[in-house]
């Protein structure tokens, strides 16, 4: 009987659900915490346990001074050696909580204070950028002169403080890290900005010597392939590894192990290089009127690279010359991105469809700032406006489908009688068709082409950070994850099934079994979904269902 088939069906759903959610306790009680105790690194420590590329050079990449070290080739920045102050120094503004090292003036740590590492961790910032015993995320940068590179010596600087911080009614903290050799003055300048992930790095090179000075800066992102935990989907795996603006492509991506293949070189004019990873980036983003080289390549022990380099200035004697460029550690903010530099918003990676996500998400921006202060409701409003904009088109689709669903009766009827002849039962189901005007594929037409917006506008949510840790009601407190209680994916099954009731069954068992467990299916599938992604397939199937009802009335009136 069907009630008993039915009862069997939902409690096997149940009983799925229930080792669902206990696998959901068990996989969070024993995921284990990454090492986030910072590392301090002098040129003593074992570069195994940390290895890194360094990024201070001479013209030649040695150093080639007299005894009293005050000769030097013509050009050439001096190599510097290590002083004995391995703290850490300590940088806070309202955004960041910076750890940069003496020995290079290298960012080790980057905490993000204004995103939690999770929901119920107020006390606990996000950490992008890291330098432990077992992962390595930092970002260094250097000068580089004569026909020097970005890899060899580190400089270690001295401050004034070991600890700095961003104080009330100043929009700016300068930190700077100073040192001196061979009649050359170094000073190092970090500047940070109240309310700002972008922070400016300047070499400010005083040439104390007789003769011209070449230096340039470079800048690299040194990571290790260690993937940070997401919690996106079944399935679902977000992009991690390095992007850069190319001369060919605006967006050219590559994957650490696209890296360890094949490295990049590329030079152009402006640009920019970043480390990408689910709505985060860091990026260095050089002098944009220079022509600067980039490089994404493997550097050995795990680590990859990711830099540029960029011309080098002239400095004459008695004279002060400066280097600079801008460092980003922050969220994939689609409006400030798109501000520092062309093109770097594209690392909000929408796909193929971009050209699609991006206006949803603009206007999906809109809806949130000037008609509900809140997302989830922002989704729900942004689905009704798209289906809106479509119904034209779906429209044609459900009269068809309509159309068919009358009709079923008959193409049943006919199926029996000609059950043996399969020639006889298509010629006269096209007759039926030419009859009473049914276009079989009506129906499925204006769907195929409604599902690149569907798409796209799944990738746009899936890529908004906006959305992390954003409440919308009752027990959803966070859109980006899961549903804790898998209740919208059991409601989305629901309508999922509702909505199959109201559209023409297939007329072979076979098809119509296989439809039948669709809802479940997908509920099952959409249990490790983002709350934000099935609440928009939640409103999308019920204005579906809202529209079919209407559509059937429309049909079903006219054919009286």
């Amino acid at each position: 009987m069907d009630w008993q088939r039915y009862t069997l069906v939902g409690g096997i759903a149940a009983v799925l659900l229930a080792l669902v959610y206990q696998w959901n306790a068990f996989e969070e009680q024993h995921t284990p915490a990454l090492d986030q105790k910072t590392v301090v690194h002098s040129q003593s420590a074992d570069s195994e346990t940390l290895p890194s590329s360094d990024t201070q050079a001479s013209s030649n990449g040695s150093h080639s001074g007299s005894q009293n070290g005050n000769e030097l080739p013509e050009g050439a920045i001096p190599e510097v050696g290590a002083t004995s102050q391995p703290k850490l120094i300590s940088v806070k503004t309202d955004t960041l909580s910076v750890l940069i090292d003496p020995n290079g003036g290298d960012i080790v740590k980057v905490a993000l204070r204004e995103f939690y590492e999770k929901i119920d961790t107020p006390d606990r910032p996000l950490i992008l950028l890291n330098r432990t015993r077992s992962h390595t995320y930092v970002a260094k940068s250097g000068l580089v002169g004569g026909q020097g590179n970005c890899s060899a010596g580190r400089p270690a600087f001295s401050s004034d403080a070991s600890e700095y911080a961003l104080q009330e009614g100043s929009d700016t903290l300068t930190v700077d890290l100073k040192q001196s050799q061979n009649d050359i003055g170094f000073t190092k300048r970090f500047t940070f900005t109240r309310g700002n992930y972008l922070v400016k790095v300047s070499y400010l090179v005083d040439n104390g010597r007789s003769k011209p000075l070449l230096a340039g800066i470079c800048g690299e992102i040194v990571r290790d392939s260690l993937e940070p935990p997401v919690d996106v989907g079944l399935g679902m795996a977000p992009f991690l590894g390095a992007a850069l603006h190319t001369s060919e492509e605006n967006y050219f991506k590559q994957d650490f192990e696209d890296i360890a293949k094949k490295p990049t070189s590329e030079t152009i004019e402006g640009g920019w290089v970043a480390m990408v990873q689910h709505y985060f980036l860091s990026a260095w983003v050089p002098n944009q009127q220079e022509r600067n080289t980039f490089n994404l390549q493997p550097i050995g022990n795990g680590l990859y690279s990711m830099g540029f380099t960029s011309p080098q200035l002239r400095i004459e004697p008695g004279q002060q010359g400066t280097v600079e460029a801008q460092f980003y550690a922050g969220p994939k903010d689609v409006f400030s991105l798109e501000k520092i530099s062309p093109y770097l918003d594209l690392t909000v990676d929408y796909g193929w469809l971009w050209w699609l996500a991006k206006p949803m998400f603009r206007v999906l921006n809109w809806i949130h700032e000037h008609l509900v202060d809140n997302w989830g409701w922002s989704i729900i409003l942004l689905t009704v406006f798209i289906k809106a904009l479509l119904y034209p088109l779906s429209a044609a689709g459900l009269k068809s489908m309509a159309r068919m669903r009358k009709f079923a009766p008959q193409m049943k009827k006919l199926q029996e009688q000609y059950k043996d002849n399969r020639q006889k039962l298509a010629e006269e189901t096209m007759k039926l068709y030419r009859r009473e005007k049914i276009n079989p594929v009506g129906g499925c037409l204006p769907i195929l082409l409604q599902m690149p917006v569907f798409i796209g506008l799944y990738w746009m949510l899936m890529e908004t950070v906006e959305l992390r840790h954003a409440p919308w009601i009752l027990w959803i407190h966070d859109l980006s994850v899961k549903d804790p209680y898998f209740i919208l994916p059991v409601i989305m099954g629901a309508s999922m099934w509702l909505m199959q009731k109201l559209q023409p069954q297939p007329t072979d068992p076979t098809q119509a079994k296989i439809m039948q467990l669709m809802p479940i299916m997908m509920t099952f599938f959409f249990l490790w979904f983002p709350a934000g992604l099935v609440l928009y397939w939640i409103a999308n199937n019920l204005i579906s269902i809202a529209q079919t009802w209407f559509i059937n009335k429309q049909v079903e009136a006219a054919s009286k």
